[in-house]
């Protein structure tokens, strides 16, 4: 049996058993043959279900259109390897890997959101204060958290809340794009 036909095989046996709706199939099945073998294969090493499977195929799929290379080229990147051949629970490695390809996808996000991380840690605000990003900077919201254990804890909270009024107003701006996040191709 040839390389390509059992790389089909265990493709259509994967999207059998995890119920991959026949779109997704004909689509992998589409690809050149070493982006379908790569995708099988991390999706076996890693006991991708469904939906991390599909999201993970999209993101490849947009990776390789905008930077003109292979899906299997991406998955050999030194990395991505890192997270695929590493230690750890294969959720977990997977939960990696999504992360790290929608960093590759959205690299303008990534930026902002480790600018933001940086301000956020500049303000050194105590324990118990807790400034919360909204997923992805999907909306404009920042919250912050307050978790006191006593009227004099709460006190001194507030007053670091206070001190810090000008780093979060900027924060806020920041996360609602007054920063120059502009919209990812």
């Amino acid at each position: 049996m040839s390389l390509m036909v059992a790389d089909d095989e265990a493709i259509r046996h994967w999207a059998s058993e995890r119920h991959l709706s026949e779109a997704h199939l004909v689509r992998w099945l589409a690809l050149a043959q070493a982006d379908r073998t790569a995708l099988v294969q991390i999706a076996e090493a890693l006991r991708l279900r469904t939906g991390r499977l599909v999201t993970a195929f999209e993101l490849l799929e947009e990776i390789a259109l905008r930077e003109r290379v292979s899906i299997a080229a991406i998955l050999a990147r030194a990395e991505v390897r890192r997270i695929l051949d590493g230690t750890g629970s294969a959720p977990g490695r997977a939960r990696e890997l999504i992360e790290m390809l929608r960093a590759m996808r959205f690299p303008r996000l990534r930026q902002m959101t480790d600018r933001l991380a940086a301000e956020i840690a500049a303000l050194r605000l105590p324990g118990g204060i807790k400034v919360v990003l909204p997923k992805d900077l999907s909306s404009d919201e920042v919250k912050i958290e307050i978790c006191a254990r006593a009227g004099a804890d709460l006190q001194r909270l507030i007053d670091a809340l206070a001190q810090a009024r000008a780093g979060l107003a900027r924060i806020a701006d920041l996360a609602g794009g007054a920063g120059g996040l502009e919209d990812e191709i």
